[in-house]
């Protein structure tokens, strides 16, 4: 039986009167009922049977003996056995959850907590996450039914309730990072319940027991691409989850899992390497297609936020009839990014503009210059919401203020705005992650969070610790610094030792940089693609090159056949330089000759071999002789 404590609320605190014998003299004293202890005796909880398993442990059916003066009650209850830890990362998990557990016993579409207990099974000691128990999932549902699909008004509901959940979770600080259909439990009501609170980002920084873990967070199939290696290709951050949300929508419409039949490192290589995205059914709404194409961007930052999924799916459930159409079909979906822009229309209107904001025309990632706006105030808006529209900038220099598309423009906080390269200052560095890294978002009051190598989630901080950096972009030619001596990633050598150069195909979120080397040939089976710390590595150009030697080491930088072409071109221009001065001495030999030879004809010959031109000096005297005496008949040949 389902037990019914998502019900139960704390009692209210209460004021009485205290009588301590002199009725004059009455004392208010303010009651507060006691909280209720996340704790429970590992002898309270009985397993019945394993119903569920997932990458981080088992799901047990239970029963959860709770007795007092006056009642005696046995709850069937869900209990997520979690693998076996350290002892001190044990402890870790614990207090994180003690401080959540209250907030998440308030939120409506998150499953109820019991509590939590430490149970020994096979000589291990196991966390055990008490829950309340419910009779089926969303998984469940769509096993029964052929094909796995079901009905778009129930997929639109489903999602509104799976966004609520995924928002509420979002609101205490953490991130869910394992969404998936048998996660998604149904309530007596057939509502969306949320059968995982983020039990993957409690475990964060804990070393698990099965190394691939701590290599990702979350069930494979369901993973965005900043879960693999998240200290590497992060951080993961809450679009992290909009791509989860998109991998269960998408099931629910297909029936099929996102990537089946794939291994885990080909479900790698086509999210993270290759870039791959899930193929979205026909005949959406196009609010609906709209939001999942941004579901599934690669870059997190263009992802929209759950408040515009829960938005997107609110108003689609209006246009869908209960037959499963919705009004409008055969409309085209227009791409949700502007044109010729690398950031999607979700980030340029995630930072809401209000008046009197400093603005400025914002930068594309590989230009920083033809800005419109240097720097301006928001002096008016033309609507209640910039989430589109014009805003009215005034610019020092200009009289009237100037009408601006709002995704043209970024908000500017103490220097800083988002995308921005910042640098920690010196007292505030980490040796465990990179100093460089790229900015997110910054507050008005000045709160930051800034992406870095190194860090699994993002950085929080303020923006007095940072400093601007130089920045890096797609083309740049970058190589590890003299004084780096063991970089953090591996990083080629030239033949006499030093560093090589590659270039710069793309920049991760955390600023990680990814490089090619265009100048290294690369072999079948060879990766062709590295990775660079940006605190760790300059810029390359011919400008930085002080010789010429420099220079021409840099050339082959932008090719492997560079060096092989120029050794071909260079043994080609001597033999050509070669036959063109023997060419050339042979032909004044021969017109020497034949000069010589007319001479002879003519008569007048100077004595010792020399004619009147002086051309014989150079031959032996008897050759000269012969060949200057006169009357001398030309030779006959042979017959």
């Amino acid at each position: 039986m389902a037990e019914q404590g998502g019900t139960e609320t704390s009692a209210p605190a209460f004021d009485y009167m205290l009588y301590e014998g002199d009725p004059d003299h009455l004392r208010t004293v303010v009651a507060t009922p006691s909280q209720p202890n996340p704790r429970i005796d590992s002898s309270l909880l009985k397993l019945k049977h394993r119903i569920g398993h997932g990458p981080f442990g088992d799901v047990w059916l239970a029963t959860h003996h709770q007795s007092g003066h006056d009642y005696d009650e046995y709850h069937e209850v869900a209990m997520k056995m979690l693998h076996p830890i350290k002892e001190e990362d044990m402890t870790k998990f614990l207090v994180k959850f003690d401080e959540l557990f209250l907030k998440i016993r308030k939120l409506q579409s998150v499953c109820w907590l019991h509590g939590i207990s430490i149970i020994s099974q096979k000589a291990f000691q196991h966390i055990c996450i008490a829950m309340k128990f419910y009779e089926g999932s969303v998984g469940d549902r769509m096993a029964k039914l052929k094909g796995g699909k079901l009905p778009l008004p129930d997929v639109l509901r489903y999602g509104v309730g799976l966004a609520k959940g995924i928002h509420e979770v979002h609101s205490l600080g953490i991130l869910v990072l394992n969404i998936k259909p048998t996660n998604l439990l149904l309530d007596e009501h057939d509502q969306v319940v949320l059968g995982d609170f983020g039990i993957p980002y409690l475990l964060l920084g804990v070393q698990l027991p099965d190394p691939d873990m701590s290599f990702r967070l979350g069930s494979p199939n369901y993973m965005a691409p900043e879960q693999w290696e998240p200290d590497v290709r992060g951080p993961i951050s809450v679009e992290t989850d909009s791509w989860g949300f998109g991998c269960c929508i998408l099931e629910m419409l297909t029936g099929g899992q996102p990537w089946f039949g794939k291994s885990v490192s080909e479900i790698y290589n086509s999210v993270v390497l290759k870039k791959e995205k899930p193929q979205l059914p026909s005949g959406l709404p196009p609010a609906i297609e709209n939001v999942l194409n941004g579901c599934f961007e690669y870059d997190l930052r263009n992802r929209p936020l759950i408040g515009d999924i829960l938005q997107a799916f609110e108003s689609a459930r209006d246009t869908v009839s209960n037959d499963g159409e919705w009004i409008g079909v055969g409309n085209k979906v227009t791409l949700n990014r502007t044109s010729g822009s690398f950031y999607s229309t979700w980030f340029l209107t995630k930072d809401l503009l209000q008046v009197g904001d400093i603005v400025r025309s914002r930068k594309t990632p590989n230009n920083c210059k033809n800005m419109a706006v240097a720097e301006g105030t928001i002096v008016g808006l033309e609507k209640d919401t910039d989430r589109d529209g014009f805003v009215l900038v005034r610019v020092q220099g200009i009289h009237n203020p100037l009408r601006v598309n709002i995704t043209t423009l970024e908000r500017v906080t103490s220097g800083l705005a988002s995308g921005d390269w910042v640098r920690l200052s010196d007292e505030n560095r980490n040796r465990n992650h990179s100093s460089i890294g790229i900015l997110h978002s910054i507050d008005r009051d000045g709160s930051v969070r800034v992406g870095f190598i190194g860090h699994e989630t993002l950085w929080k901080g303020h923006c007095e610790q940072l400093q601007m950096a130089d920045p890096y972009s797609v083309g740049q030619f970058v190589k590890v610094k003299g004084n780096v001596l063991s970089p953090r990633f591996p990083w080629l050598h030239k033949r006499n030792g030093i560093w090589a150069t590659g270039r710069i195909t793309e920049i991760l979120a955390n600023g990680c940089l990814v490089v090619k080397f265009p100048g290294r040939f690369v072999f079948r089976g060879e990766s062709d693609t590295f990775l660079a710390d940006p605190s760790e590595v300059e810029h390359v150009s011919f400008e930085t090159c002080s010789t010429l030697v420099d220079k021409f080491g840099h050339v082959e930088d932008y090719h492997w056949a560079v060096r092989p072409l120029t050794i071909v071109f260079g043994v080609l221009t001597a033999l050509k330089v070669g036959f063109v001065v023997g060419h050339s001495v042979g032909g004044r030999l021969k017109k020497g000759a034949r000069k010589t030879h007319g001479g002879g004809g003519g008569g007048g010959g100077g004595q010792d071999g020399q004619n009147s031109g002086g051309k014989s000096k150079w031959l032996p005297s008897p050759v000269a002789n012969m060949l200057s005496r006169e009357g001398s008949a030309p030779p006959v040949a042979a017959r």
